[in-house]
């Protein structure tokens, strides 16, 4: 761990350097970090702990006005370190984007939003187990603008995962479709489906969200239907809507946020077998609810938000819950920059 600390300390001036050096634009890269440190505690266990969940560190730039790049590692995802994004732009003009790289697979709304734009502590059952996919491969977008303005996403991927690219061939190229769109400045709407794997076995996954926003609410639905080829486990159904209500305020602080969420997911499994070869749950049923409140300090380039949450989990009889998936309080401090 200090090995790594140390080496992308001494690379990372190296890396801006060579980049500012290269660009054309006189503002130079664009960098950027989150870190998120928080406190959990869980009644149930009358236990908490003291976590790191990410402290992310990311640089992009044009190199000549069509052809961009973005990296970002985290040094401290739960506890590893990770490249999520290593990926060179492409934009041959003003409404088409082609990337080639590692990157998040174009699905679903919550899963695409960066920790600093969360809305709770902890994400979704969608943005967590079940709709997170980054991946090695190549994406398009094609974006058409109007009265009511369309993007359209689509992509081919490994299906590698992130540590899994140098021996990893196949003929079987996972894929995603994205489109989205939004109304009159206030209404959003998402459309998207992936095939994907868990485990050896493909998946099909289909996602629909909407939301609804102005200067003081933002209120948003999902759902998400997830398939398993040939019945090898019966399909997930994930659910979440939540509402924010932001008050703005003055003296230092920015905003002060409440929200509210319900999310579920039926028995949900990632590609664990059974003794008899047969796939399992490893993520049990639940519903959850969670209350908080967010207080937001900075400019509008520099965000710092304390977040304040209670999360009331709730399973079925005879369901044993992860340990660290049950009901908590947290307290969390994000600084982004």
């Amino acid at each position: 761990m200090k090995k790594t600390f140390h080496l992308a300390a001494v690379l990372l001036p190296l890396t801006v350097t060579d980049a500012a050096a290269q660009s054309p634009t006189t503002d130079g890269p664009e960098i950027h970090g989150t870190v998120r440190a928080k406190y959990e505690y869980q009644p149930g266990m009358n236990k908490g702990r003291f976590e790191v969940r990410n402290a992310r560190l990311g640089i992009e730039d044009r190199i000549v006005p069509a052809v961009g790049y973005k990296a970002e590692i985290d040094l401290s995802d739960e506890g590893n370190i990770r490249m999520l994004d290593a990926y060179v732009l492409v934009r041959p003009q003003k409404a088409l984007k082609l990337t080639l790289g590692q990157m998040r697979v174009p699905f679903t709304i919550d899963a695409h939003r960066s920790p600093h734009l969360q809305y709770f502590a902890n994400r979704s059952f969608i943005a967590k187990q079940t709709g997170d996919v980054r991946d090695a491969g190549a994406a398009a977008s094609w974006t058409l603008d109007g009265p009511v303005p369309v993007t359209l996403e689509g992509g081919v991927f490994n299906g590698s995962g992130l540590t899994n690219q140098k021996n990893f061939w196949t003929g079987n190229y996972n894929f995603s479709f994205k489109a989205q769109t939004l109304i009159a400045r206030r209404w959003g709407l998402a459309l998207s489906c992936q095939k994907a794997t868990a485990g050896e076995t493909d998946v099909m996954m289909y996602d629909a969200g909407a939301y609804w926003h102005n200067s003081r609410w933002h209120i948003e639905g999902e759902y998400l239907r997830k398939h398993y080829t040939r019945g090898a486990f019966a399909p997930v159904n994930a659910l979440n809507a939540f509402a924010a209500y932001r008050i703005p305020l003055r003296k230092g602080l920015t905003a002060l946020s409440l929200l509210g969420r319900y999310d579920y997911m039926s028995d949900h499994c990632k590609g664990t077998k059974d003794e008899e070869g047969r796939l399992t749950a490893d993520d049990p049923e639940r519903h959850r609810l969670t209350g908080g409140l967010t207080l937001s300090l900075g400019k509008k380039n520099l965000q710092a938000d304390i977040r304040l949450n209670y999360e009331q989990y709730v399973y079925a009889a005879g369901r044993t819950p992860a340990v660290s998936e049950q009901s908590k309080a947290v307290l969390e401090f994000v600084a982004h920059f």
